[in-house]
């Protein structure tokens, strides 16, 4: 087995969650893939002197139960995942990347009915544990970015090793900027979106929640967004590439919403609930090792030089209030033509951070 797996289970179970003797360990694994990790992590929470429970998930039973599910099954939401979340201290979600083309016959209400309740479990994560969430490099992760397996798994453990505590100092330095402005304009291509942080915070995604990391995320106020946004790279969700996505709001409700594909189904994600067409987190990506569009959010939304918006659910730890069972990111490409202003005040051009 590749060393590379064992380190990143130190990494995790030691800076990323800190386990502590006698917490409970919840490890869900997605896809076979996975293993490796599984039992590295596995391995440290042990050495920890944690207690340690493994579930197996993947999309290929989940889409079972949308091709030859009922209404109910479709809906219910599974109580041993459920009660996993109640008992763990610490969750750590290792999620492989699966064919995208997974849910291709599915219809969209279908898809979005799962989303809520899966969306549930997701709640109850934030609510009930410290957690952390990775996707794990395999050979479906490879195609999906168009390149071989030994680099997109370079590339995930290059991203992985840096030097965590360094960059969490330098990111922190940039916030506490950040958490002294009022007013955020973005400008890109087809692209001039302003909204409100006045009583937000802004947070370091350090290698604590995600791994690879590499954020610094916000809530917008609500009811202050303003303009348009267009996005460069596909949405992905459930398995479908929605291209050329244009978002635009005024006075914080959305007014336009179109794509080039699946216009249908964007549609049906922004119908989910009342919040779902609403901003709940606009962030920087900061990983400087993350080059690659993977059409993998938890990858693409740290490539450094990018920003993203969420549609749905905002986090309560930047003071969002936003509610909705989605918590949908989209990525925008500012390393070309692109400038973000804080009070008017250039602070991030072509990619770069200029504070």
């Amino acid at each position: 087995m590749d060393k590379r797996w064992e380190k990143l289970g130190d990494l995790l179970v030691n800076y990323s969650m800190e386990v502590k003797p006698g917490e409970k360990v919840m490890i869900a694994m997605t896809e076979v893939e996975t293993y490796p990790l599984m039992w590295a992590v596995y391995k440290a929470s042990v050495k920890a002197g944690a207690f340690v429970q493994v579930q197996f998930l993947s999309e290929e039973l989940n889409r079972l139960v949308l091709k030859y599910g009922r209404e109910k099954q479709i809906d219910w939401v599974p109580e041993i995942e459920a009660y996993g979340m109640e008992w763990s201290d610490v969750y750590f979600g290792l999620r492989g990347a699966h064919n995208l083309n997974v849910f291709w016959d599915i219809p969209a209400d279908k898809l979005s009915a799962l989303r809520r309740s899966m969306g549930k479990i997701s709640a109850m994560r934030w609510e009930k544990t410290r957690w952390c969430l990775l996707r794990v490099p395999n050979a479906a992760l490879a195609d999906q970015a168009g390149v071989d397996e030994e680099t997109i798994t370079d590339m995930f453990f290059d991203a992985c090793f840096i030097d965590w505590r360094g960059e969490s100092k330098k990111w922190g330095r940039w916030v506490d900027i950040l958490n002294r402005g009022r007013n955020v304009r973005v400008v890109g291509r087809d692209t001039d979106l302003s909204f409100s942080v006045e009583g937000r915070t802004w947070a370091v995604a350090d290698g604590k929640l995600n791994m690879p990391d590499g954020e610094i995320a916000t809530s917008p106020v609500e009811s202050t967004v303003n303009g348009q946004i267009y996005f460069e790279f596909p949405g992905v969700l459930g398995g479908r590439l929605v291209n050329d996505i244009f978002l635009r709001w005024e006075k914080g409700k959305l007014a336009e919403a179109s794509s080039s594909t699946n216009q249908d189904f964007l549609k049906e994600l922004l119908n989910t609930d009342p919040g779902a067409k609403l901003i709940g987190e606009f962030a920087f990506g900061t990983n400087p090792k993350i080059n690659l569009f993977c059409r993998d959010i938890l990858l693409d939304e740290k490539i450094g030089g990018t920003v993203h918006i969420a549609l749905g659910r905002s986090y309560p730890h930047t003071g969002g209030t936003n509610k909705s069972v989605i918590h949908w990111d989209i990525i925008k490409d500012l390393r070309k033509d692109g400038k973000v202003y804080l009070d008017d005040k250039l602070i991030f051009e072509n990619g770069r951070m200029l504070l």
